[in-house]
């Protein structure tokens, strides 16, 4: 398999993650400069490297197989890597961007079990239509504005449900 790292990857990364995250935070009052710059280089670097390669990997896999099997498998695959872990990840930049690595701790496995569990119906109809509808080469796009409608979803649930 062929690794990609694109600087429309790049580009795209910085821009989307930093700026869904942005607005999240906005709604929440929590918004931060080093927030936004910091999770732009994440998007641009370990995001805009994992995501297109994974999502070329699952093509690898899937190849031959065709119908509702096919389109099965790629959603759970691509479930598979937006797993808990990767969820608290994401929330251990946001810590460490916004100067509360203080905060940081094993219980952001709990927050990402529970973030993970709580939106299985969301996540599989979003990454059953990312992959099985986009194109491959917008498949990170899409994947990453999903990610950003996400995090103002959750700055959003945060502000009406607490």
């Amino acid at each position: 398999m062929r690794l990609e790292y694109t600087t429309v990857n790049i580009l795209r990364g910085a821009a989307i993650y930093s700026l869904g995250d942005s607005a999240a935070a906005l709604l929440v009052d929590e918004f931060q400069w080093s927030r936004l710059l910091g999770l732009s280089l994440i998007g641009a670097t370990i995001y805009a490297f994992e995501i297109p390669n994974y999502f070329n990997w699952i093509e690898e896999k899937v190849q031959g197989r065709k119908g509702f099997r096919a389109a099965l498998d790629k959603t759970m695959l691509a479930m598979l890597y937006f797993n808990p872990l990767w969820i608290a990840r994401h929330l251990f930049f946001i810590y460490l961007f916004s100067g509360r690595v203080w905060e940081v701790s094993w219980a952001l496995l709990g927050v990402g079990l529970f973030s993970f569990l709580a939106n299985i119906p969301l996540s599989l109809l979003g990454n059953f239509f990312i992959q099985n509808v986009v194109r491959l080469r917008w498949r990170f796009f899409a994947s990453a504005v999903f990610s950003a409608l996400m995090a103002v979803y959750y700055a959003l649930s945060e502000v009406f449900f607490r």
